[in-house]
């Protein structure tokens, strides 16, 4: 996955571990987090963990810098975002769960300033405001998770949010296959 990003912001695609059961991490568990992904207290990673494990991609976009150290959802960046600013994430679920339950909708959602609230963050932070999307594309299971700087400037922050999301590009799992990649 990519994002071709307007002026301003910045984009950063990593590889977040898997949690032991191979499994997605939950919404707001830090990608880094010891505990969630099987790291035993002396930094080494128990065998049986680390055959289960699974890495999975996870797209981050932001229009100002963005700390190295950030969870999945923004952990670490959204609490830094000033009126104006913007934070998306485009989080990978994998192939195990695509096109059902949760993630039964299919293709990037639109955004609209309707979609966000100040109650749609893990913990409340005082004026921001978020949206979250479950859906699939090419037989991947994603959430797209949007932070805006302000709720009550979500009008003019959405639209440049939607923007960002519009240039995201999903390679589809049949591709990867053939590519050799793993989804």
């Amino acid at each position: 996955m990519r994002a071709d990003a307007p002026p301003g912001w910045q984009v950063a695609v990593t590889r977040r571990p898997g949690a032991e059961s191979g499994g997605p991490l939950a919404p707001g568990a830090r990608g880094t987090d010891t505990a969630a992904r099987g790291t035993a207290a002396g930094g080494t990673t128990p065998s049986s963990v680390a055959e289960e494990d699974v890495t999975r991609p996870v797209l981050h976009a932001c229009t100002r810098p963005m700390p190295a150290d950030r969870g999945d959802f923004g952990s670490n960046v959204v609490g830094l975002l000033g009126p104006d600013d913007v934070f998306v994430a485009l989080v990978d679920y994998g192939t195990e769960v695509a096109d059902q339950g949760l993630f039964e909708r299919q293709g990037l959602p639109r955004l609209a300033p309707s979609q966000f609230g100040p109650n749609r963050l893990q913990r409340p932070l005082p004026g921001l405001s978020a949206s979250q999307h479950f859906f699939s594309s090419g037989g991947r299971a994603f959430c797209l998770f949007t932070v805006v700087g302000s709720h009550a400037r979500r009008m003019a922050s959405v639209p440049r949010a939607a923007a960002l999301v519009s240039t995201i590009r999903i390679t589809d799992r049949a591709t990867l296959a053939r590519q050799g990649g793993r989804p």
